[in-house]
């Protein structure tokens, strides 16, 4: 006997290919819950991103997902809350929220998108472990680079923005231009308003994380227990680790937010998040204003005193080898199913109006 998923996946592929999906009632979302990859299978091995929502949420329906990286979605018909895998990368999040949102099975125009997932984190702001909510995205891929055996002594790095020729143009160039996107500022009373929610949520801690962190000498926010915070993240295509790196990037942060940013965490699919809800956005098929990142902390972006770069990448080589993997896998759950439940069960409050103007 065919399983209820099984059958209702196959309906509505059936209703695509038939081009009718447009004449029946959309399928009802009020949440999607945006992760980037899963570890092996989808259920009951060891989980990456999704599984735990799959599971725990529950996300018991299957609905195909052809033409996009993990071919599949998963969807909670009591809750009205979609998730899916879009595949690591900024390529991948691109297509995967584009497909998603041009979808005639679905309208997302009230939909939260709610992206939750792993990452780097500064030590100099927190610790592995621990959830941070982003007030602002800056694009860490965008930029002139000087080869580091080439960089002018009087340069602090050999990053200078794409618009200009030093690493500290002035006036700062447009965030949003022909030459790129370079910041996006979420919803501030909304990113408050999840982080209010979730703020005081004990995280589990462990051995593994003590040892880790008790390595950073020096470092007070990296020896502090995991917690749930407010920071920015930058989001880059390249994999980068290193002091200087994170020098970089923190300076980067601080240029592009005229000052304001708070370098936190470090991720690669964020920009292409936004950009592909602003985008869709112009249409009217998405309120961007309806989004949230959740980063929670793998893996520090640098090594403790002692230990090389090198070292470091090579400890960390493999996605589940991270330091915090586990950790910040069962965080980004923890932490984000708190706000998805809160706007899934009280639609009648949150399907017009956003929270942070209740």
């Amino acid at each position: 006997m065919k399983s209820v998923s099984t059958v209702f996946g196959a309906a509505l592929l059936s209703l695509c290919a038939s081009g009718l999906a447009s004449a029946h009632a959309p399928i009802p979302v009020r949440v999607v819950v945006v992760t980037t990859f899963e570890v092996g299978k989808d259920t009951g091995d060891t989980a990456g991103e999704y599984q735990n929502w799959i599971e725990k949420l529950p996300l018991r329906q299957t609905i195909p997902a052809p033409g996009t990286d993990h071919d599949v979605m998963h969807y909670n018909p009591d809750l009205h809350v979609l998730g899916i895998a879009s595949g690591e990368g900024p390529e991948h999040m691109a297509s995967a929220i584009t497909a998603l949102v041009l979808d005639p099975r679905f309208d997302l125009r009230h939909a939260y998108f709610v992206l939750a997932g792993i990452g780097g984190i500064d030590p100099n702001f927190g610790t592995i472990g621990s959830a941070v909510w982003a007030p602002r995205v800056i694009n860490g891929g965008l930029s002139h680079l000087v080869d580091p055996r080439e960089i002018p002594a009087s340069w602090p790095d050999g990053f200078t923005p794409v618009q200009g020729s030093i690493p500290d143009e002035k006036p700062r160039p447009a965030l949003h231009s022909g030459m790129g996107d370079m910041e996006y500022t979420l919803d501030p009373a909304l990113v408050q308003w999840a982080y209010g929610l979730t703020k005081d949520i004990a995280l589990p801690d462990n051995a593994g994380l003590k040892a880790s962190r008790l390595r950073y000498t020096g470092f007070a926010a990296a020896r502090k227990p995991p917690s749930v915070q407010l920071g920015d993240t930058i989001s880059g295509e390249t994999f980068w680790v290193g002091a200087k790196m994170n020098q970089w990037a923190e300076r980067w942060v601080k240029y592009w937010t005229d000052g304001q940013g708070v370098m936190a965490t470090t991720a690669e699919e964020d920009v292409a998040f936004c950009q592909a809800l602003a985008l869709q956005g112009k249409a009217g098929r998405v309120d961007p204003k309806r989004a949230l990142i959740l980063r929670t902390a793998s893996n520090f972006d640098m090594p403790p005193p002692g230990q090389s770069a090198a070292q470091l990448l090579s400890d960390e080589a493999h996605e589940t080898g991270f330091s915090g993997f586990q950790a910040a896998v069962d965080a980004a759950y923890t932490v984000g199913s708190v706000v998805v439940k809160e706007l899934a069960t009280h639609w009648d409050r949150y399907g017009k109006v956003l929270p942070s103007a209740q």
